[in-house]
């Protein structure tokens, strides 16, 4: 099973490694990451295998709904059929 976890605030130092340590605390596996600085603002999109968590996608987005109000950042979770879906014309 795959996720995708985005990430849109200002830009700073350590945001892909609190992200990448909270996936790593999980057994989430980062297959693909693609970050962009525009100006001050930060965006990253990475899809990761879930297969092995030890958390739900629903328990992940509630820890990284946490993890984003610390950071001031916008951090969302979701599995990858509904993100597909969401984004498919």
């Amino acid at each position: 099973m795959r996720a995708v976890i985005t990430v849109i605030g200002k830009d700073m130092v350590g945001i892909l490694a609190q992200i990448a340590a909270s996936c790593a605390k999980h057994g989430i596996n980062v297959l693909e990451v693609t970050q962009s600085i525009l100006q001050d603002l930060f965006a990253m999109i990475m899809l990761v295998d879930i297969t092995k968590s030890d958390a739900t996608v629903a328990a992940l987005s509630e820890e990284f709904d946490s993890l984003g109000a610390e950071m001031g950042l916008s951090i969302h979770v979701m599995h990858e059929d509904v993100f597909n879906s969401m984004h498919r014309i």
